[in-house]
């Protein structure tokens, strides 16, 4: 079996949630504006590395998604993100803070580290290059809000860095986020991770998926407002038994097919 940080993660939120999408074959639609900009935009940037025109790889992506059935916010459009989107790239462009060497190689890098019983475990990760000239691991986000800065040393308890330093072994890390907001902006978010949190996301990993393995899917109920994750939860159409809401946010592959090698991007 082949786990990753996504499969980790979707099941310490909740294990029903994990069964519906990797064992029942339950998969949400990509009717995400988000997460397609996103990765239309992280093309954008292997472009930019590669020293092709970024501009115009992140139109084509983009238009390529242009007649799906998507749902904005109230703020966001098709062209609206485009725009914000250039912007981005020409504010990355213009701040000329990163490198990265043998883009082919070190961009999208995927790694690999054998567990127990046969298992291993796969990450791909975003870049490793140099943030301001000292070597990191890199990580692409895009969003409509800024990242919080303080208190200091809180990017270091991001479980997704933290992973990727476990299965890396480097321990510099780094985020850079493009917000889109009305004055684009990018943020260059750096830390350094333990060897004791790595250890510690060790442990995490065989403790889940000794769980995993022992088929325990307990749902996990997140109703208590104003927190409401089961809310917002693509699967909960699934829990309440409500067809349409199944057909509205999902599809099924025949069996269980899918069990999440990669890592899914979030943006």
């Amino acid at each position: 079996m082949t786990y990753s940080y996504t499969q980790i993660s979707q099941y310490l939120t909740c294990a029903r949630r994990y069964r519906h999408r990797y064992l029942d074959g339950w998969q949400e639609k990509d009717s995400r504006v988000v997460m397609l900009f996103g990765r239309a935009f992280e093309q954008a940037l292997a472009a930019y590395f590669l020293h092709e025109d970024a501009a115009v790889v992140l139109f084509h992506e983009w238009t390529s998604c242009r007649n799906q059935d998507l749902h904005y916010s109230n703020r966001d459009t098709w062209d609206r993100m485009l725009q914000q989107g250039v912007q981005l790239l020409d504010r990355f462009c213009q701040d000329d803070r990163i490198r990265v060497r043998a883009p082919r190689q070190n961009l999208q890098v995927k790694f690999a580290r054998p567990l127990s019983n046969k298992n291993d475990f796969v990450a791909y990760v975003d870049a490793i290059g140099k943030l301001d000239g000292a070597r990191c691991l890199l990580e692409w986000k895009t969003t409509s809000s800024r990242y919080p800065e303080e208190p200091d040393g809180l990017l270091a308890l991001d479980p997704q860095l933290v992973c990727y330093s476990w299965i890396t072994g480097i321990s510099d890390v780094a985020q850079v986020v493009f917000v889109r907001k009305r004055l684009v902006e990018v943020q260059y978010l750096r830390t350094t991770i333990t060897d004791e949190k790595r250890h510690e996301f060790g442990e995490i990993v065989a403790d889940t998926i000794r769980r995993i393995e022992s088929a325990q899917f307990l749902p996990h109920s997140g109703i208590r407002f104003p927190q409401n994750p089961c809310s917002s939860c693509p699967y909960i159409g699934l829990c309440l038994g409500n067809p349409g809401l199944i057909e509205r946010a999902l599809m099924r592959r025949p069996g269980a097919e899918n069990l999440g090698v990669f890592d899914e991007l979030t943006y």
